[in-house]
Order: C-alpha cells, then structure tokens, then sequence
C-alpha cells in the first residue's frame, strides 16, 4: 500500500521524454494584414429555395386555401374575405446567420381588405448559425444521378464498392481572403489531427458498417490504431487492385506540418513474407518494393499487414515515417483475405538512447491521454536476458506502485478506496522476448450526486507487449521503438435520477383494536 500513489498528484510514471500537447499559439501577425483579410468579401450561403414561391400551407390543389396569405391560387377577391395570415413570415434554411424572409399580412383599414407582401433580411439572432459557406450543396440533398446504359459503367467505378467518399471534389472558398489570412501562420500538428499528405491524408484501412475494408478512416496523430478487415481479391485481378500493392501504402509522401510544402516520405522498414501454410520470414533487404504478381497459378507479394512507424517532435512536427509489411499469397480458390493495420508513435529528441535516460520520468495527470518512448540500439553483443530486465525497468521504473487510489482524497486507511493494478503481457512463441511497449488503461466512472459528480477511478490495466529478440549478425545493428502510454476511459453509466423511499411507519396494534367488529 506504501507504493501506491494518489489520484490528482502522481498517478503512474512514463518513459522521457515527453511533453503534453500544447495549445497553439497564433503567431502575432501585422495589423494591415489582418485589416486586409477582414476585409475581403467572405461568400455567404446560396439560397436553396426561392422563399417567395415557397408556401408551406398550400395544400390544396388548384384551390385557394384559406388564410393562407401566400397560396398563387388565391386572388385578391379571396384575400379579402381573409380574418388573418396563418404563415405570417417564410423563410429557408434556419441554420443560416443571414437570409431573405417572405412577410405576410393583411391591410384591415383597406377597402376591400388587402394582402400585403414583402422580402426582407432576416437576421437569425442565434449565435450557433452559419455565417458563411465553402460547399453549397451541403445545405441541402443533391438529386442522386439516374443509372442508364450511358452512365451504369461510370456509377458503377464510383459507387460500386463497399464504401465511397463523399468528398467534393472541389470546394468553393474564397482563395484570395483565405490565403491573406494565413500570412505569417505557423501550423503544428496536434492530437487527433488527420496527418495530411500530399494528395488528402494518411489512411488507416477499418472496417466501417460491415468487415469489409473502407480506405476513407484518417489516422489521426498520436492516435495510436490497431484495425482489421476483410477485403475482396482474386488471382486474375490481383495486379490490379490498389490495397493489395506495397505502393499504396508509400507512394504518397506526408506533411511535415498541415498546410506546408515540406514533405517526410514513407519509408520501407522491414518486408515479413508469408507463406499460404501461415510460416513467416524476414527479408533481410527492404529496399525494393516488391508488387503483386502472378506465379504457378499464385498471387503473391498481396499485403497482408501493415504497420506505421511516426517520429514527431515536440513542437508537432513529423520528421520521420516508416512502413512494415506482411506479404502474403492468395490461390484462385481465395475470394477475400485479411488485412490488419497498425499506426504508432515515438517522439523524437535531443536524447533518444533509452538506455541514456534511465530514471527520468514523466508524472501522469488524471484525464490526461499521454504518451512517450525512445529508441533502443540493439547489438549483436546484447543478451537476452540482461536487456529483458533492463527494459522492464525503464519501462515501469524501479518502484511501480502496486494500488492507485479510486478518488482524489482516499486515504491509505481506506483499504476499500484502493483499487489494485491488474498486469497483462501479450507476447509471441519464441526463446526470446523483449518489451517493448507499456500501456496502461484506466477505467473511470461518474460518482455521487447528478448535481456534482465525482471522478472515480475502478480498474487499471498494465499491459506490457513483447516482440521476438532474433540474433543479429557480428557487427549488424537494429534500432527499435520503445514507448509507454496512458489511457482514461470513461464508462460511466448515463446518470438516473434516484429518489428517497417513502417512509414507513412500524405501529402495532392491540389484538381487540378492532372488537367487536372483527
């Protein structure tokens, strides 16, 4: 209990170096060139529907409906015979901060009674509205394209497959207002940003609605990501399907930083080849990009697997990438196969060499996600023990704690306030394992009155990962990541009112209370 820690000061200790993510500062810009950019004429949403032909109570067909002050079918005649206007105001789109609104009313002092109508602006006093639009057909649903036999083949690349994007292609902004505002701006990735590459984003294949694989899931930064999913291949058109060939995965280069032009290319760590009875083997060269082709009947060099390998820095910027794959080989019998996708990251420092930064550590703050690592050199003279329990010291320090205290406030004579550590290893079959990750997942819930709830923490999870130590040959080197994260889960149940019983009164009665009635 001595080795636990409180919630709100030290919860546990992370691998150095790390710092949180910070809020972005706006560089201070000159006073002409933000005059200049509120100036430029912003483009405001285009009406969708003219409101003046817009009448939400006509209802019948040519007849004049009564008291509806904008039916075409009524005629002036009718118009006087009205006691009121039953839709007095028409407008579009409610959301919109700036619109035209039809006005309806009746002229009483008038002889005969007369309808009056005009279009004004009308002001949405909400501060939740828009204000000005860079893709007009979002405001309304667009009249999905009919299929016939000119257009079925067309419809069919573009909407065929089991996801597509809705993307525009093209986006109406104002470029020149849009580029003045960016004068001077420093741009910096921050957490759960999509990382931008040159042609959209780094995707991260997931199953969407069903398993099959969607291309469209953006990797968000310092997201770490695991996905599975089904996609669709055959042996004839193996050469022809993009996510099975290595060149998907690399071929587009990633942005230092959103909006930029310096760009980080992907390169190809490691290449893991597959055989169809389920044996691996590394490649021990990984510079060659080896396609999908068929051989004796068999498509081989298909992606099975592939995992991202970020280096950033601390100001958000990413200066290295990196790529692992597993190839596989698929037979005609083979209609759909598995693929997994991983992302991770590592940040980078003046100081890398885990080993140099023993005894460094990073506090954790409740509802904070974190993460951090560093970069281990493996030589061919390194044993596998010895470096075994050299990283699990640097990853859970000399003295982790055993219990982490379920509220802020608990105190050490409050056993029941303690919630115990429970430890996972995930780990492969082989003579030696090296950790090589520790994450750590804290599961919380809301606690006490609806009024004022109280954080309250009820499991925590250590996972430690290990991956497979090979002998390395004299004088060869191996350079991996190694990092420690943090996770707070809230699994809070949705809050229910809960209410006092009702008292009851305990009063016995004397046996003949009720004689001689009973």
């Amino acid at each position: 209990m001595a080795a636990a820690l409180r919630l709100g000061a030290l919860l546990l200790l992370l691998l150095p170096p790390f710092r949180a993510a910070e809020p972005s500062v706006e560089p201070a810009a000159s006073a002409e060139n933000r005059a200049a950019a509120r100036a430029q004429p912003r483009s405001g949403p285009a009406p969708v529907t003219d409101v003046a032909k817009l009448c939400v109570c006509d209802l019948l067909v040519a007849e004049c409906d009564v008291n509806c002050c904008c039916d075409p079918d009524c005629s002036a005649a009718d118009f006087s015979l009205f006691t009121t206007c039953s839709v007095p105001i028409v407008t579009g789109d409610s959301r919109l901060c700036s619109q035209k609104a039809a006005t309806y009313s009746l002229d009483v002092e008038a002889n005969p009674p007369e309808r009056i109508f005009k279009l004004i602006d009308h002001v949405n006093p909400s501060v939740f509205c828009i204000h000005t639009t860079n893709y007009k057909q979002a405001l309304s649903f667009s009249s999905p394209e009919m299929p016939t036999a000119e257009n079925f083949d067309q419809l069919l690349k573009e909407f065929g497959s089991s996801s597509f994007s809705a993307e525009p292609d093209s986006w109406n902004t104002d470029t020149d207002a849009q580029n003045l505002s960016d004068v001077n701006e420093t741009y910096r990735y921050e957490y759960g940003v999509p990382i931008q590459t040159v042609d959209a984003f780094l995707r991260l294949p997931s199953p969407v609605v069903s398993s099959w694989c969607s291309d469209a899931n953006p990797a968000g930064f310092l997201v770490n990501q695991a996905t599975k999913c089904i996609r669709s291949v055959s042996v004839e058109k193996c050469g022809n399907i993009q996510a099975v060939s290595m060149l998907f995965y690399t071929n587009s280069s990633i942005l230092a930083v959103p909006k930029s032009s310096q760009m980080v290319n992907i390169t190809v760590q490691s290449i893991v080849v597959q055989s169809l009875n389920g044996m691996r083997t590394l490649l021990n060269g990984s510079d060659v990009l080896r396609l999908p082709m068929i051989l004796d009947e068999l498509c081989i060099n298909i992606v099975l697997g592939v995992s991202y390998h970020i280096t950033y820095t601390d100001a958000g910027e990413i200066i290295e990438a990196a790529a692992s794959f597993v190839l596989g080989a698929i037979n005609k019998e083979a209609l759909s196969i598995q693929q997994s996708f991983e992302i991770s990251f590592t940040q980078s420092t003046s100081n890398q060499d885990c080993l140099a930064v023993q005894g460094a550590r990073t506090p954790i703050l409740f509802g904070y996600n974190m993460i951090s690592g560093c970069k281990l050199r493996i030589t061919a003279a390194m044993k596998c023990q010895p470096l075994t329990q050299t990283l699990l010291d640097l990853l859970k320090g000399q003295s982790f704690p055993e219990y982490v205290a379920s509220f802020g406030n608990s105190q050490a004579q409050d056993v029941l306030d303690w919630v115990p550590i429970t430890h996972l290893h995930t780990s492969e079959q082989s003579s030696c394992q090296i950790p090589v990750s520790l994450e750590i997942e804290v599961k919380w819930t809301k606690y006490g009155s609806l009024v004022n709830p109280q954080a309250r923490i009820v499991n925590v999870t250590a996972t430690i990962t290990t991956t497979t130590l090979k002998q390395l040959p004299s004088g060869r080197e191996r350079t991996i990541p190694i990092t420690s994260s943090v996770v707070f889960t809230d699994i809070s149940s949705p809050a229910e009112p809960g209410y006092k019983a009702w008292p009851t009164i305990n009063v016995k009665l004397p046996f003949d209370f009720f004689f001689p009635f009973v």
